[in-house]
């Protein structure tokens, strides 16, 4: 039996069309035989740069005879065996549309191993300016995000030994644009409360979100159960989503961190606890028409934009009412630690790095305090 060759190994030699080749293993196949990387060059100088290279880019590999198959055919098994289990059917959704009409149009005839960061780069360029199988140029926003489910598959084609590194770590991204947020300054969330005064069946619905700040499917999804009326308090438990094509489903929490206990204001505790009162159903918010499910993420949404246009206020995402309430707690005196835990996020930091232009201006206002205090100091001494 032949001995087993080591990952590294190589040869060259000198064709009989006077090119120089080299070879290098940088694998096993099941039985053993080695599996090569081959490279060519005019002359042997040349031939010995590349094999360099070569050497160090395959060092320590180990790759497999399933480092063959195509990247369309890798990205199949990455959303079933991996992606599946992981994430929500939204998301899954979202993943395995990108992959169809992002990736696979232009690059899922390639050997996974073949695949280089020119290639990739290239994909990137080519959906920015000419768009997708759905049609129109892509923005950078949604280019970074078809970047991050690459990324993803190919960190475990790594780890599975089917390339020796991901291809995608060495591509330029485009510039990430963050959507501009819309903040209801006082004016503007007092005529926000008033016009939900007038909305009996939603009026409950938004003045808990505007008191909490919860996330549209986290309010959505929350149950009796869910509230304590001696403490005073909340725990988020869930989130709703909606089903393509009708239908909804319940899942986690965004994060672990999601599921937590707030403290209510007594306002808020006291109008739960007159709505509990007349409740029929199980859900703190049901369908009007069949209470024994829960009120949809898009009634609400919907809902919310007919509320703004009739009393005259911006265009805002749903989001946005989670934003006003982040915006007023900070700016009332909340502190970002607090805050952080009231919105479910995991870290501090995040919700500092969200709210920059409120801990700006509370970072002023600061200054000015201390500035005026060690004023007085000085005219006192």
């Amino acid at each position: 039996m032949a001995k087993r060759r080591p990952s590294g190994d190589g040869m060259v030699r000198k064709r009989d069309d006077g090119r120089w080749e080299a070879r290098i293993v940088v694998g096993h196949k099941e039985n053993g035989d080695s599996i090569f990387h081959y490279m060519s060059a005019k002359t042997q100088k040349d031939l010995m740069e590349k094999l360099h290279r070569s050497i160090d880019e395959y060092d320590g590999a180990e790759l497999t005879e399933e480092s063959r198959m195509t990247l369309g055919e890798w990205l199949e098994i990455w959303l079933e065996e991996c992606a599946a289990p992981a994430v929500r059917p939204k998301t899954l959704t979202g993943y395995r549309r990108y992959v169809a009409n992002n990736i696979n149009p232009y690059l899922s005839d390639k050997q996974i191993c073949k695949v280089t960061a020119a290639d990739v780069q290239s994909l990137y360029r080519k959906l920015q300016r000419e768009g997708s199988a759905e049609g129109g140029p892509l923005s950078g926003t949604t280019v970074r995000r078809i970047h991050n489910v690459l990324h993803q598959a190919l960190d475990v084609a790594v780890n599975r030994h089917l390339i020796v590194k991901n291809p995608s770590n060495d591509v330029t991204l485009p510039k990430k644009v963050t959507t501009p947020k819309t903040i209801l300054n006082d004016e503007q969330l007092e005529r926000f409360m008033e016009a939900i005064k007038e909305d009996v069946h939603w009026h409950d619905f938004f003045y808990l979100e505007i008191t909490t700040g919860l996330r549209r499917g986290e309010l959505c999804g929350l149950m009796w159960t869910d509230f304590d009326e001696k403490k005073g308090t909340l725990t988020i438990r869930r989130t709703l989503h909606n089903k393509e094509g009708g239908g909804y489903y319940v899942g986690d929490t965004k994060t672990g961190a999601g599921r937590r206990t707030i403290k209510l204001p007594p306002s808020t505790v006291q109008l739960l606890t007159e709505r509990k009162k007349k409740s029929i159903s199980q859900w703190m918010f049901p369908n009007p028409l069949h209470p024994e499910d829960p009120v949809m993420p898009n009634s609400g949404y919907a809902r919310m934009k007919k509320i703004l246009a009739k009393a005259g206020l911006p265009n805002m995402r749903f989001h946005d009412l989670r934003h006003t309430f982040a915006t007023h707690a900070l700016t009332s005196g909340v502190d970002a630690k607090t805050l952080s835990g009231i919105l479910g996020h995991t870290k501090t930091s995040f919700t500092l790095d969200t709210y920059t232009h409120v801990t700006g201006d509370m970072h002023r206002r600061a200054s000015e305090i201390v500035g005026g205090f060690m004023e007085e100091f000085m005219v006192a001494r």
